[in-house]
């Protein structure tokens, strides 16, 4: 029987997977087997730690739901959601920047008419109108493209992180179809910061390391438009606090927008309006291409996305 020391083991590893048919799935077991066994041997890992790290992971595991991935979260705060993405999103000269699609896009995202509120049952958070567009590279607006939005309350919680989410439904989240000059709007409430969930494994990380766990304010939008790269982004509320220290790392500056409070009687639409309210305006640009958008947490395969 052959007796492994680190290295050889280490190799025999690696060799194992020598037969796998689709060279992309062996080179990236291969690449992961070199990277974890780098990683034991440099940090000389205890029996203890390793225990810890298996059970972490498993509760991490037991934590997700049709409506909640923690493998998401914790891949988010470790930054390897961003890293994702910037090595997919290398070239991005003209188009819309890209960043993570986070743990909370769930459920049915309903085709909504223009100007509809959101979130008609919060009578608490300030309210806010969004205006945008969705153009190509060149500036050409682009029509009948599905666009989805969804964002926390002004308590930063998302609707599916409510006890009663089963039966009163979505709210903050929806489907907009763009109209012949790519515009939508919509109205709702100024988002605000919020804290990740810290109930699993991933916040009890977060806390223990001493990180705090905010997300600075930001809508989340999904344009999928056929003939280009779908596009999975947040708008920022411009001087959130947050900004500079988002705990999935997930800001851009081009993604930052001047939220402006507004006193006017009426909102763009004709909507009349009350006391202070918020104006965003954003214009997405897309990059021609193709792919497949994710789809929504609990959405059944042959449900539409």
């Amino acid at each position: 029987m052959t007796q492994f020391n680190e290295t050889d083991l280490t190799e025999a590893v690696v060799k194992s997977f020598d037969s796998t048919p689709n060279p992309r799935a062996k080179f990236l077991l291969q690449e992961l087997v070199k990277s974890l066994h780098d990683y034991v041997s440099k940090t000389g890992l205890t029996f203890e730690e390793w225990d810890y790290a298996i059970d972490f992971l498993t509760r991490t595991g037991q934590k997700c739901t049709d409506t909640r991935q923690e493998f998401i979260l914790l891949s988010d705060v470790l930054g390897v959601s961003m890293l994702v993405d910037a090595v997919n999103h290398r070239d991005r000269e003209g188009a819309t920047q890209t960043t993570v699609l986070g743990p909370f896009y769930v459920g049915e995202h309903k085709v909504t008419a223009h100007g509809t509120d959101i979130s008609p049952h919060n009578q608490t958070g300030e309210k806010m109108f969004v205006q945008s567009r969705v153009t190509d590279l060149k500036g050409k607006p682009l029509a009948n493209v599905p666009v989805d939005v969804w964002h926390a309350d002004d308590d930063g919680f998302y609707d599916s992180q409510k006890p009663n989410y089963d039966e009163v439904g979505a709210s903050a989240r929806a489907r907009f179809i763009t109209d012949n000059d790519g515009r939508f709007f919509f109205r709702t409430i100024l988002p605000c910061s919020y804290p990740i969930p810290t109930d699993g494994p991933v916040g009890e990380m977060i806390v223990q390391t001493g990180r705090h766990p905010m997300r600075p304010a930001h809508v989340h939008f999904l344009v999928n438009a056929k003939g280009f790269e779908p596009l999975i982004t947040h708008v920022f509320i411009g001087g959130d606090k947050y900004l500079d220290s988002d705990v999935v790392f997930g800001v851009k500056d081009d993604l930052i927008a001047k939220v402006e409070p507004r006193n006017d009687p009426e909102m763009p639409d004709g909507t009349k309006a009350s006391g202070t309210w918020h104006l965003m305006t954003y214009e997405f640009h897309l990059k021609p291409g193709g792919g497949m958008a994710p789809k929504p947490l609990g959405v059944r395969a042959t449900e539409p996305a």
